[in-house]
């Protein structure tokens, strides 16, 4: 590589492999794996850098995808808060929706809240919609510090989260008591953050607004060290400092990102829904069902009009953060995913993972247990030998752990491997169903877009599943998450309240509102392209709907937008008025520029045989084609046809 060039990295850390993606200024694509480094996530992005012998000072920016919320919030190590809410609100995150963890299980409870109601204090305050009912006065305000620092020394605490009523219409109580406190902490010469509902989640609703406010202090302490440590490790090498993906799909700077640790918590998934969409918008594909399925887990997305469909709401790991996020729905059905027998002897695959260590059995490196990629060695559909990454694929090792399956089943080797991979098809595709049926999509008549290290080699199974009749595997399906990073653009967003209903406002006041908050968004800079969105339902509705909007719409044009997306989406509409709820503002930079291309040797002919045109045929079920970083199989009724970017178009016959 010249010193010249100029290249934007994507660096996707999974539970089994760190894949990077180095996309060159001229549009082509170089790719590499290594295996991921559970116990120091920062080493395996080194790791990666290093196997891919890139020049430092030729890296225009580096793009990462992290999961270190998602594991905070999975595992609860995340920092101890305190919290602070209404005088009269301070069970609210007890209390929750008031529903049922299980409609039918009574023996099943939701996760315990992020802090405990002996950490929330009270706040005598309140503000309603139509004004102050009772002032925050100083006396309260230094009665409440005393206190929230005293709970604070008990608990070692790192944050304060303070969500007091309607502040996202009037924050004026949040700030008078965020400015006491932070005045507070630095006389003491406290490590203390203050997180404030205003600023994380400017929304209606006191439970989703105060659990990802709790959320985002939860986690904030944890990924400010994180990308301080990274940012350090890369730079003592030479590199830049990381661009972090935030859930909604677009990248952030580092310190940036550290303020935003809520809007991370779907930070490598995002990734795979955003390379996908740019290859559907490559192909001229609008519409598709997305399944990237890796070492430890299958992520679902969908792609709607070329883009990943963004949604607000949604929970990780029982806890609500009402953040807008690309859709993506996970669940424990990777290639390490571990087959095992439930009390009633029947067979399951996940939650539980091999990862990366020891990982599969055939891997060779101390896994005894049967997986998923155990189930495909033994079929042969995943060749033995060496692969990407590192790793030596051994079918032995594969076959005994298989046989430690079948033989409490009581029937063959291959038989029990197919039992596996059908176990783990039938959780993905209730996976796919809920993404695409659920909001009015009938997957039948869109493709399906299959990549990850086992998305391809799953693909026509699934298709099946649901009806669907083609299947798209894209170039670089292996580290397609890496690709997607690698091309995000860097985007600000910013949320605004506006409760109000559509007969009530003007004009004038709706695009005021929408370019007031571009500019303050903006912070100066001019090279970003503003988009907006407003939420809206009808008057009384418990959900609301995204409308994309433009400076030059009507209010009245963006309700009738409302109605038809919400006919759309369930099916009727309703005699009732439209209610705007909270724009949505983002500013984006241009997307790096990528050519997917045909590569010298993009995949190998059935039987391990290669005669240098294994791009130019018309491959028919059943077939098997290895590719540079995953396998395809193409399955018996199935027809597959070689793309020019690279990729394979699949057909069912």
């Amino acid at each position: 590589m010249s010193g010249a060039s100029r290249v934007a990295i994507g660096i996707d850390v999974g539970g089994t492999f760190t894949d990077l993606a180095a996309l060159h200024d001229d549009g082509t694509v170089s790719t590499t794996k290594v295996l991921s480094v559970p116990a120091d996530r920062a080493q395996g992005v080194l790791n990666a850098l290093t196997a891919a012998s890139l020049v430092p000072q030729a890296i225009a920016h580096i793009a990462h995808g992290t999961t270190v919320v998602t594991n905070l919030l999975l595992e609860r190590r995340g920092a101890p808060v305190v919290a602070c809410a209404t005088h009269g609100f301070t069970d609210v995150l007890e209390l929750r929706r008031q529903e049922r963890a299980a409609l039918y299980d009574l023996a099943q409870h939701h996760p315990a809240p992020l802090v405990s109601r002996a950490h929330v204090i009270a706040v005598p305050e309140r503000i309603v919609p139509d004004g102050v009912v009772m002032a925050l006065t100083d006396d309260a305000v230094q009665a409440v510090v005393a206190d929230v620092l005293d709970h604070a020394r008990q608990i070692g605490a790192e944050t304060v989260a303070i969500t007091l009523l309607h502040a996202y219409g009037n924050p004026v109580h949040e700030q008078q008591l965020a400015h006491a406190l932070r005045d507070a902490i630095a006389a003491q010469q406290l490590t203390i953050d203050v997180v404030t509902s205003h600023e994380v989640l400017p929304e209606i609703r006191e439970y989703e607004r105060m659990a990802t406010t709790v959320a985002e202090a939860y986690a904030r302490p944890a990924v400010r060290r994180y990308l301080a440590g990274l940012s350090d490790r890369l730079a003592a090498e030479g590199y830049p400092a990381p661009r972090v993906m935030t859930s909604a799909g677009g990248t952030l700077e580092a310190p940036d990102a550290a303020h935003h640790a809520a809007a991370l918590a779907l930070s490598g998934p995002a990734g795979g829904v955003t390379g996908a969409a740019a290859i559907a918008r490559a192909l001229g594909v609008s519409r598709a069902l997305t399944i990237d399925i890796g070492g430890t887990s299958a992520d679902v997305g969908l792609i709607d009009d070329g883009e990943p469909l963004v949604e607000r709401g949604g929970g990780v790991a029982g806890v609500p953060i009402a953040l807008p996020r690309v859709l993506v729905e996970a669940v424990a059905a990777g290639g390490g995913s571990i087959a095992w027998l439930d009390d009633g002897g029947a067979l399951r695959a996940g939650p539980e993972s091999a990862g990366a260590s020891p990982g599969p059995a055939a891997y060779d490196r101390g896994g005894e247990r049967p997986t998923v990629t155990d189930a495909h060695v033994v079929l042969g559909t995943i060749a033995a030998g060496e692969w990407s990454g590192g790793v030596r694929i051994s079918r032995e090792k594969a076959r005994e752990a298989v046989r430690r399956m079948a033989a409490p089943l009581g029937v063959s080797v291959e038989r029990a491997a197919e039992a596996i991979i059908a176990t783990a098809d039938a959780t993905m595709a209730r996976a796919l169903r809920r993404v695409s049926v659920e909001r009015g999509v009938d997957p039948r008549h869109i493709p399906l877009i299959a990549f990850g290290g086992g998305g391809p080699l799953h693909a026509c199974g699934l298709a099946e599943r649901l009806g669907m009749r083609q299947v798209i595997v894209p170039p670089h399906a292996g580290v397609l998450s890496a690709v997607g990073l690698a091309l995000a653009p860097e985007r600000r967003e910013r949320l605004t309240s506006c409760v109000v209903q559509a007969a009530e406002w003007t004009d004038d006041a709706m695009r005021t509102l929408l370019a007031s908050s571009a500019t303050q968004l903006a912070q100066g800079s001019t090279r970003l392209e503003p988009r907006w969105w407003l939420r809206a339902r009808y008057v009384g509705q418990g959900y609301e709907l995204d409308v994309p909007v433009v400076l030059t719409d009507t209010v009245s044009h963006v309700a009738a937008q409302f109605v038809a997306r919400h006919e759309l989406r369930a099916g009727f509409t309703l005699d009732r008025p439209v209610e705007f709820i909270s724009a949505r503002t983002t500013l984006s930079s241009t997307p790096w520029p990528v050519h997917f291309a045909r590569p010298a040797r993009s995949g190998d002919l059935p039987n391990d045989e290669d005669d240098g045109r294994a791009m130019t045929r018309t491959l028919h079920g059943e077939a098997i084609v290895r590719l540079p970083d995953a396998t395809l199989r193409v399955a018996p009724g199935w027809t597959a046809r070689a793309l020019d970017s690279g990729g394979w178009m699949l057909e069912a016959s």
